[in-house]
Protein backbone atom coordinates (compact mmCIF):
# COMPACT_ATOMS: atom_id res chain seq x y z
CA UNK A 1 0.00 0.00 0.00
CA UNK A 2 0.94 3.26 -1.08
CA UNK A 3 0.62 6.54 1.65
CA UNK A 4 1.61 9.78 2.29
CA UNK A 5 4.62 10.32 4.54
CA UNK A 6 4.02 10.73 8.60
CA UNK A 7 6.72 12.52 10.82
CA UNK A 8 6.53 8.38 12.94
CA UNK A 9 8.06 7.13 9.63
CA UNK A 10 10.91 9.37 9.91
CA UNK A 11 13.46 6.91 11.02
CA UNK A 12 12.52 4.26 8.96
CA UNK A 13 12.45 6.03 5.71
CA UNK A 14 15.99 7.79 7.12
CA UNK A 15 17.85 4.10 7.47
CA UNK A 16 16.67 2.93 3.92
CA UNK A 17 17.72 6.29 2.39
CA UNK A 18 21.23 5.81 3.81
CA UNK A 19 21.25 1.92 3.24
CA UNK A 20 20.15 2.51 -0.46
CA UNK A 21 22.41 5.28 -1.36
CA UNK A 22 25.31 3.17 0.32
CA UNK A 23 24.59 0.15 -1.33
CA UNK A 24 23.07 1.64 -5.08
CA UNK A 25 26.42 3.97 -5.20
CA UNK A 26 29.81 2.42 -4.27
CA UNK A 27 31.25 4.79 -6.65
CA UNK A 28 31.02 7.60 -3.78
CA UNK A 29 32.45 7.41 -0.55
CA UNK A 30 30.16 6.45 2.18
CA UNK A 31 31.23 9.80 4.41
CA UNK A 32 29.11 11.85 1.78
CA UNK A 33 25.67 10.03 2.77
CA UNK A 34 26.68 10.15 6.34
CA UNK A 35 27.75 13.95 6.27
CA UNK A 36 24.15 14.50 4.30
CA UNK A 37 22.19 12.51 6.54
CA UNK A 38 21.22 14.90 8.82
CA UNK A 39 20.19 17.82 6.14
CA UNK A 40 18.25 15.44 4.86
CA UNK A 41 16.33 14.08 7.77
CA UNK A 42 15.65 17.63 8.66
CA UNK A 43 14.34 18.48 4.94
CA UNK A 44 12.83 15.42 4.07
CA UNK A 45 9.57 15.62 6.84
CA UNK A 46 8.76 19.18 4.58
CA UNK A 47 8.79 17.16 1.26
CA UNK A 48 6.28 15.45 -0.46
CA UNK A 49 7.16 12.05 0.56
CA UNK A 50 5.26 8.64 -0.11
CA UNK A 51 6.07 5.64 1.63
CA UNK A 52 4.95 1.99 0.37
CA UNK A 53 4.36 -0.27 3.51
CA UNK A 54 3.89 -3.88 3.14
CA UNK A 55 2.43 -5.51 6.48
CA UNK A 56 2.66 -2.67 8.48
CA UNK A 57 6.43 -2.16 7.63
CA UNK A 58 8.02 0.51 5.67
CA UNK A 59 9.45 -0.94 2.13
CA UNK A 60 9.98 1.86 0.34
CA UNK A 61 9.40 5.88 -0.17
CA UNK A 62 9.69 8.14 -3.29
CA UNK A 63 10.43 12.11 -3.06
CA UNK A 64 9.22 14.10 -5.16
CA UNK A 65 8.67 18.05 -5.92
CA UNK A 66 6.33 19.83 -8.89
CA UNK A 67 7.37 16.36 -10.81
CA UNK A 68 10.74 16.51 -10.02
CA UNK A 69 11.90 13.09 -8.47
CA UNK A 70 14.64 13.17 -5.90
CA UNK A 71 14.82 9.71 -5.61
CA UNK A 72 12.76 6.17 -4.78
CA UNK A 73 14.58 4.00 -2.24
CA UNK A 74 13.51 0.61 -1.36
CA UNK A 75 14.75 -1.58 1.34
CA UNK A 76 17.47 -3.84 0.21
CA UNK A 77 15.70 -7.09 0.38
CA UNK A 78 12.70 -5.82 -1.12
CA UNK A 79 14.30 -4.80 -4.55
CA UNK A 80 13.02 -5.98 -8.18
CA UNK A 81 9.72 -6.97 -6.55
CA UNK A 82 8.39 -3.99 -7.91
CA UNK A 83 8.13 -1.44 -5.41
CA UNK A 84 9.97 1.23 -7.22
CA UNK A 85 7.54 0.48 -10.24
CA UNK A 86 4.58 0.92 -7.65
CA UNK A 87 5.96 4.27 -6.33
CA UNK A 88 6.41 5.49 -9.73
CA UNK A 89 3.39 4.78 -10.52
CA UNK A 90 2.12 7.02 -7.82
CA UNK A 91 4.20 9.36 -9.21
CA UNK A 92 2.53 9.51 -12.80
CA UNK A 93 -0.67 9.40 -11.58
CA UNK A 94 -0.02 12.72 -10.01
CA UNK A 95 1.93 14.75 -12.44
CA UNK A 96 2.06 14.81 -16.44
CA UNK A 97 5.79 15.44 -16.58
CA UNK A 98 8.44 14.24 -14.60
CA UNK A 99 12.01 14.66 -14.58
CA UNK A 100 15.04 13.46 -12.03
CA UNK A 101 18.72 13.45 -12.20
CA UNK A 102 20.47 9.60 -12.00
CA UNK A 103 24.47 9.04 -11.82
CA UNK A 104 25.89 7.56 -14.95
CA UNK A 105 27.16 4.79 -12.96
CA UNK A 106 23.80 3.37 -11.66
CA UNK A 107 23.28 1.57 -14.37
CA UNK A 108 20.76 -0.45 -12.52
CA UNK A 109 18.40 2.62 -12.00
CA UNK A 110 19.01 4.10 -15.49
CA UNK A 111 17.83 0.87 -17.11
CA UNK A 112 14.40 0.91 -14.60
CA UNK A 113 14.19 4.71 -15.94
CA UNK A 114 14.21 3.81 -19.70
CA UNK A 115 12.17 0.81 -18.90
CA UNK A 116 9.38 3.26 -17.75
CA UNK A 117 9.69 6.07 -20.47
CA UNK A 118 12.18 7.75 -19.06
CA UNK A 119 14.62 9.28 -22.05
CA UNK A 120 17.66 11.09 -21.26
CA UNK A 121 17.93 14.75 -22.57
CA UNK A 122 21.27 15.86 -21.11
CA UNK A 123 24.39 14.96 -19.28
CA UNK A 124 25.49 16.92 -16.51
CA UNK A 125 28.23 17.51 -13.61
CA UNK A 126 26.76 17.05 -9.63
CA UNK A 127 29.01 19.92 -8.16
CA UNK A 128 28.80 18.01 -4.63
CA UNK A 129 30.13 14.31 -5.80
CA UNK A 130 31.78 15.73 -9.15
CA UNK A 131 29.90 12.76 -10.76
CA UNK A 132 28.75 12.72 -13.94
CA UNK A 133 24.80 12.17 -14.30
CA UNK A 134 22.06 12.29 -16.58
CA UNK A 135 18.86 14.54 -16.58
CA UNK A 136 15.84 12.20 -17.70
CA UNK A 137 12.75 13.16 -18.31
CA UNK A 138 9.33 11.45 -18.95
CA UNK A 139 5.60 12.63 -20.19
CA UNK A 140 2.55 11.28 -20.29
Amino acid sequence: MIREFLLKDLDTVMKIWLDTNINAHDFISEDFWIKNFDLVKEILPKSEVYVYELENKIQGFVGISDGYIAGIFVSDDMRSKGIGKLLLGKCKDKYKNLSLSVYEKNKRAIEFYKREGFIIKKEQLDENTCEKEYYMVWSE
